[in-house]
């Protein structure tokens, strides 16, 4: 028991003191002219790289859907001298991860290695071939489609893919976030076509790169400029049009099953908009707190008509989603989402009561220091500071940020960025 608790005061001690040290982000630009952030972390000898690309599945060109993830997904399947058995042989002798993911906005590529230089170097070879000189094989293209294709008629088999499908095509009719891969775009694609989307996206000057672990600053200027040079030449990519506000829509879809998926919601919020935080810390009342939050405690805990009920905010590099989400018994379906739509409509009116706003404020605070209490977090962290171009001091800044919201903060922040005459609702299955 005495070493628990000794346990228990050693982490609350880092924590706290993390929160009171804050993340030292330096940032620069590479000759080749990419964005750099560095955090330099020696606690442990560990170093976490990571490069994001303007290459999500937004750039998907109208008819090709699946395109930039196809082409993420192959990259490191065979690069420079190495195929992907290869490339997989050569990190596992040095311990090193690579990986990576994508979204509708971002494509990113990540390395964990030891910090050690041998190590290090070892690792860092094998990002320069992934970076530089990705095969895109034929013979690894027809695998990765055909897998690509397979396991999206298995997803649409799903009655919550039908739904989140027709939720996000709904709120986004005429914006590439609405868009979405099909068997049919992804059979389209041709293989000729991911080499021709890596070097129009995958370029020096679209790119962020944030590095994070053990190894100095100079050391850090010479990794970026060193991986960065490599890249192809090229610009940023233009974004598109921002999507347009619409009007209220309700869809239905019939599906054989007795679970109603149910999504209601609007284009909202940009990253680096500043409602953020009130946002955020209103959200955590509304539908963001679990069990302490409204629609929590109406939905489920008064009615029993949900196991679970959320709302959230997701910020993107253009108006992301507000979103409302529930899943209950066909046959109540409409009841619940009448009390959704109550809930949300005095939320709107009221905002949080001085008690709500206090809890949330606490919640925010003091779960904020997990967020980084890891290299790997923190290097997170620092690349959507990058990549979205946010303040550098985002993460200092982040504690007094969420205790400076005010209730009328909240209801204003609410009321420019959820409107009850624009929300989209769907249903799967129908009612």
């Amino acid at each position: 028991m005495l070493m628990q608790r000794i346990v228990v005061l050693f982490l609350a001690l880092m924590l706290a003191g993390l929160a009171q040290a804050g993340v030292g982000i330096e940032h620069w630009q590479s000759p080749a002219g990419t964005r750099v952030y560095f955090v330099r972390s020696p606690a442990l000898p560990i170093l976490d790289v990571q490069l994001d690309f303007a290459a999500g599945s937004m750039f998907d060109p109208p008819g090709k859907e699946g395109l930039a993830s196809l082409t993420h997904t192959l990259l490191d399947l065979g690069a420079g001298d190495w195929d992907e058995t290869e490339i997989g042989n050569r990190l596992a002798d040095v311990g090193a991860n690579l990986g990576g993911s994508l979204d509708k906005d971002r494509a990113s590529i990540s390395l964990r290695t030891l910090a050690q230089p041998q190590k290090r170097e070892a690792a860092l070879a094998v990002l320069e071939q992934v970076l530089a000189r990705p095969h895109f094989a034929a013979s690894v293209f027809e695998r990765e489609r055909a897998r690509a294709i397979a396991s999206l008629k298995d997803a649409l088999t799903r009655p919550d893919t039908q739904a989140s499908r027709a939720f996000w095509a709904a709120l986004y009719p005429d914006h590439p976030y609405g868009r979405m891969s099909t068997p049919e775009s992804l059979a389209s694609i041709a293989a000729a076509e991911l080499p021709q989307f890596w070097r129009q996206h995958y370029n020096a000057a679209n790119a962020t790169l944030t590095v994070v672990g053990d190894i100095s600053r100079a050391e850090a200027e010479a990794l970026a400029a060193r991986l960065t040079a490599l890249l192809p030449a090229g610009a940023p990519v233009p974004l598109p049009a921002p999507p347009r506000p619409g009007g209220a829509q309700t869809l239905t879809l019939s599906y054989p099953a007795s679970q109603a998926h149910i999504f209601v919601g609007m284009p909202s919020v940009a990253r680096g908009d500043p409602d953020f935080f009130p946002l955020l810390v209103g959200n955590y009342t509304l539908g963001g707190g679990g069990f302490v939050s409204r629609l929590m405690q109406e939905v489920r805990e008064r009615r029993g008509f949900a196991y679970s009920v959320y709302s959230h905010f997701a910020p993107m590099r253009q108006a992301g989603p507000f979103q409302i989400g529930l899943q209950t018994k066909k046959e109540q379906a409409d009841e619940a989402l009448a009390v959704v739509r109550r809930v949300l409509a005095e939320f709107l009116e009221q905002g949080p009561t001085p008690g709500e706003l206090k809890a949330a404020q606490a919640n925010l605070v003091g779960s904020f220091p997990l967020r980084l209490d890891s290299n790997r977090k923190i290097l997170e962290q620092v690349a959507m500071i990058g990549f979205y171009g946010l303040p550098l001091d985002y993460l200092d800044t982040y504690q007094a940020k969420v205790r400076a919201v005010s209730a009328a903060d909240v209801r204003r922040a609410f009321a420019r960025h959820v409107r009850l005459d624009q929300l989209v609702t769907v249903t799967v299955p129908a009612p």
